[in-house]
């Protein structure tokens, strides 16, 4: 039978698929528009299938508030092309009002809730078919509190920020804590939520780091003593080139090799334990700064940290959580 212009339009707007793919379903289901959704289906979940070990590093991620609670998801796919696609920026819009609406815990209740005569996991894979990408969620958090805000980093849909605060917020305070949860990336709101196990880590790491730096200034110290250049002599590469230059000799390189080997063992069996450990400590503090929110210099303001921002708009005001997602690589 002819398939009209206007039943392919009908159906590409029922659909979101492609003009061809609408005509070629129309066509094989004889004009039954039921029957034409459902051979589009299919195809959506033959494509899913066949890219199912595809990776998803494009996408959009979007968060909404509803006052008292605040959620963020991700719908991913394979190509920047697809994820800026007015469709499927509309799909991830009406995939979060319904997470939010129904308050879900997980992405699989979320891909379980109704959506039109199917699921919502049923819409993500015809929209891989429409696409003939990978489509995926991710990136699903939410919070609550007596006050949350959410942030979408330029608009661009890459990036979204979420907090919860203890009591009725400023919404200029509580958009300017999203920006910093943005560009800051903290990892907790204050040192009590940092795990033991990061604190150890960056610890073995700074005792580490002093110690090689202690050794490392030994080593310059008794180069500079012999009159030898440390720079000169750093690497390989540079000793058989600055001999060349007529900078320094044979004798220089196997001196200077002595020196490095001897040197770096003795400084490193008689390091100064205390020392090296309170150093390291000090490391650690900085880090502590750098990846707790309330710690942090604020973006708007870099002579007062975000727990001043805090006090200074409600000394009882408290961020109980906040949450942060993006598609890009850090």
């Amino acid at each position: 039978m002819a398939v009209s212009m206007a039943d392919i339009t009908k159906l590409r707007k029922m659909t979101g698929a492609g003009m061809m793919d609408c005509k070629n379903a129309l066509n094989d289901a004889e004009g039954d528009f039921d029957k034409a959704m459902e051979i589009i289906r299919k195809k959506g979940q033959a494509v899913a299938a066949k890219r199912s070990d595809r990776e998803t590093s494009e996408g959009c991620v979007l968060a909404k508030s509803t006052g008292d609670y605040a959620a963020m998801i991700a719908l991913k796919c394979e190509t920047d092309f697809v994820a800026k696609n007015a469709d499927f920026v509309a799909l991830t819009q009406a995939i979060l009002d319904a997470a939010v609406e129904n308050k879900c815990k997980t992405i699989d209740e979320i891909k379980a809730l109704p959506m039109g005569n199917a699921t919502i996991g049923d819409a993500i894979v015809e929209r891989s078919g429409v696409t003939g990408e990978k489509t995926e969620l991710d990136g699903y958090f939410f919070v609550s509190g007596a006050c949350t805000a959410v942030y979408n980093h330029m608009n661009k849909n890459q990036l979204c920020t979420m907090v919860a605060f203890n009591k009725p917020c400023n919404q200029q305070v509580a958009h300017e804590i999203c920006m910093q949860i943005a560009a800051m990336n903290p990892i907790a709101i204050d040192e009590a939520g940092v795990p033991e196990s990061v604190k150890q880590e960056e610890i073995n790491v700074a005792i580490e780091k002093t110690k090689a730096e202690q050794v490392q200034k030994a080593v310059e110290a008794a180069l500079k003593k012999a009159g030898i250049n440390p720079a000169h002599v750093d690497s390989e590469e540079h000793m058989e080139s600055n001999m060349a230059k007529g900078w320094i000799t044979a004798e220089d390189i196997a001196k200077a090799k002595e020196i490095k080997a001897t040197v770096s063992a003795e400084k490193a069996a008689n390091l100064p334990q205390a020392m090296i450990e309170n150093i390291a400590k000090g490391r650690l503090g900085k880090f502590l700064k750098e990846v707790c929110l309330l710690n942090q210099e604020s973006i708007m303001d870099p002579k007062k940290t975000v727990a001043d921002t805090l006090k200074a708009a409600d000394p009882e005001l408290a961020i109980i959580d906040f949450k942060r997602f993006t598609l890009r690589a850090e």
